[in-house]
């Protein structure tokens, strides 16, 4: 009876020891997936010899709708059809806050090289390609101009300011 005892609490400890090590491990990989970009300085420092223009943009529209969109978004918010299938799940590339502190070469560095999920574009698109990527993507952040400022209704009874400088 000792044995049998014995061997239970064998069994135990060894099913305790592999839950442990399955939980440090699901913990692990959370962690490497929730790393952000690792851009080499001199990817950084890239400025983009394109000039953002209608052609351009025309391209990269063409590209982006066939390679990116399923994952980004026709618009770039990361709620393409796929979106829901990646962890980490595609970037929001209408977060201005977000893309105004990535570089232009950070991001053409993210389209070339790739990374789980995301696949690299390197041998798959021209260097020309993923610049005009690149000002696409930096379009999907813009801030729309504001709106003209409307004429405000005349209110009975009230009076329009006086121009400054005049006389009373």
């Amino acid at each position: 009876m000792t044995g049998d005892k014995n061997r239970k609490h064998m069994l135990r400890v060894g099913v305790f020891v592999v839950l442990i090590g399955m939980i440090l491990l699901a913990i692990a990989l959370a962690t490497i997936h929730k790393k952000t970009w690792a851009v080499p300085p001199e990817a950084k420092a890239l400025k983009n010899p394109l000039a953002s223009s209608e052609t351009n943009i025309t391209a990269a529209k063409r590209v982006y709708s066939d390679q990116c969109a399923n994952c980004h978004g026709d618009s770039g918010k990361g709620d393409g059809s796929d979106a829901m299938m990646y962890d980490p799940a595609p970037s929001d590339l209408t977060d201005a806050a977000k893309m105004s502190k990535v570089t232009d070469g950070e991001i053409y560095y993210q389209i070339t090289e790739g990374r789980k999920p995301m696949p690299s574009y390197k041998k798959r698109l021209t260097e020309e390609l993923r610049w005009q990527l690149v000002l696409l993507v930096r379009s999907f952040a813009e801030q729309p101009a504001p709106p003209p400022p409307t004429k405000q209704p005349d209110v009975p009874g009230s009076k329009p300011p006086e121009p400054s400088g005049q006389p009373k």
